[in-house]
């Protein structure tokens, strides 16, 4: 467990350090695009963030190829070779839609090429265990297929839900996270070596993004796009495919003595790739909403539009930062739900947990202005937002040196009240060019500002 957390932190510290000087160089080459119809932020905001994030996933795999216990995973296969192949390949083809934007049907071939080098190194679904039957053998051609579509709908995926601070790089870490706990459980509770590749693309996986969300976090100063969102999707494929069909049952069987139990230990590999789909299930989800959404309109599927999960959260009234937290609890829920069941014996206090859980989940959902107030003793420590706000006569005493406020003669000169001595003097200024001496006094102008 140390050495993965040495790589954790090489590759979140690596992540951190670049994305400052990546930024800055966005800016010079001007992939910085502007502010669009669809998009939330307000201003334009510098891209290419996945540069920073493929030199930590560098980073990482230089640090884990010199230790120990480690570095065995680079000598027991080629997984380590393929992901960088793979990611190199998507990782160049984002920074060019970044900076110049590429078709959409240029960026599926891209991606298609990209896991096709992969399977051609050897990341590809071999068998796929069915219950009641045990490991069923793929052919190559099938295991093909399935792994290139995986690595397709992985990618897209997470590139859909990559529309606000901090979304996307906070639930791929969410995932990963979970993604972690299960295959460390198959390789150290039950001595599986096959599953190390995927616990090494974990460990990346959330090192990258914790180092990236510092930030990315709202407001956020730089976006990964899609040179980081398609990479992020890539990497969680590659975990998914390293793992998946090469589990054995019975090995599984020999270390709980029971079929029972084994069934129950492989729940969620029993369903070809149902844990890696459920640690994404909310972009999974938006992903294929928005597919039915824009056939059904007539449109291209890769037409873009405001009408994913997180806008619609925006537009029943939660906050940017709240529909971030939404999402996150819901990924949350879902992955570690699903990696929960498949670890306790006792399935009915899991379900019990989630749906007290659920609930929690749905009230916060159906509030969206409710906004508590943090006691005054830890204001300071809160968001402004969560602050208890001060009356607006106080605010215009203490703006003007506590001076005392004149009692409004009229209700033309209460609105005046409000305002500080600096905004009275502007305004004062521009009635003055419109020909009247002072807002709420007696003008001798034609009186249009009324």
């Amino acid at each position: 467990m140390r050495e993965y957390l040495l790589v954790l932190f090489c590759t979140a510290a690596v992540t951190y350090l670049l994305t400052g000087p990546v930024r800055k160089f966005a800016i010079a080459a001007g992939a910085m695009p502007p502010v669009r119809a669809r998009d939330v932020h307000r201003e334009p905001t510098p891209r290419l963030g996945g540069i920073a994030m493929f030199g930590g996933l560098c980073a990482g795999i230089l640090v884990a190829s010199q230790l120990d216990n480690l570095s065995k995973v680079f000598s027991q296969g080629t997984d380590i070779r393929a992901l960088l192949s793979g990611a190199g390949i998507m990782w160049l083809l984002g920074v060019l839609d970044d900076k110049w934007g590429v078709d959409a049907l240029v960026k599926l071939g891209g991606q298609m090429i990209a896991a096709g080098v992969m399977v051609w190194q050897g990341v590809t679904v071999i068998t796929l265990p069915v219950p009641g039957v045990g490991a069923v053998a793929v052919s190559p051609t099938q295991g093909m297929v399935i792994s290139v579509t995986m690595v397709v709908v992985m990618v897209n995926a997470v590139n859909f839900i990559d529309g606000l601070d901090g979304l996307a790089g906070g639930m791929v870490c969410i995932a990963a996270m979970a993604f972690f706990l299960y295959s460390y459980r198959l390789w150290y509770g039950y001595t599986i070596t096959d599953a190390a590749p995927a616990v090494l693309f974990s460990v990346l996986l959330i090192g990258m993004c914790l180092g990236f969300l510092a930030h990315n976090l709202h407001p956020a100063r730089i976006f990964m796009g899609d040179s980081g969102s398609m990479m992020l999707g890539l990497m969680l494929a590659v975990a998914a495919i390293s793992i998946t069909g090469r589990v054995d049952p019975d090995l599984i069987t020999s270390e709980t003595g029971s079929q029972t139990a084994t069934v129950h230990a492989l729940v969620p590999i029993y369903i070809p790739l149902l844990l890696p789909l459920t640690v994404i299930a909310l972009p999974l989800a938006d992903l294929l909403l928005a597919v039915v959404r824009r056939t059904w309109a007539g449109q291209s599927p890769f037409a873009a539009d405001k009408r994913h999960l997180h806008h619609r959260l925006l537009q029943v009234g939660h906050s940017h930062s709240r529909a971030v937290l939404i999402m996150y609890f819901w990924a949350a829920l879902i992955a570690f739900g699903t990696v929960a069941f498949s670890v306790t014996n006792t399935g009915r206090t899991v379900v019990l947990t989630l749906a007290g859980l659920c609930l929690v989940g749905l009230v916060v959902l159906l509030t969206p202005r409710f906004r508590p107030r943090a006691p005054r003793a830890v204001q300071a420590f809160v968001p402004p937002r969560y602050r208890r706000r001060k009356p607006a006569r106080a605010v215009a005493r203490v703006a003007e040196g506590d001076a005392p406020v004149a009692p409004a003669t009229s209700a033309t000169s209460e609105p005046m009240a409000e305002l500080s001595a600096k905004d009275k003097e502007l305004l004062g200024n521009l009635g003055n060019k419109g020909g009247s001496s002072a807002v709420g006094g007696r003008g001798h102008g034609s009186g249009r500002g009324r």
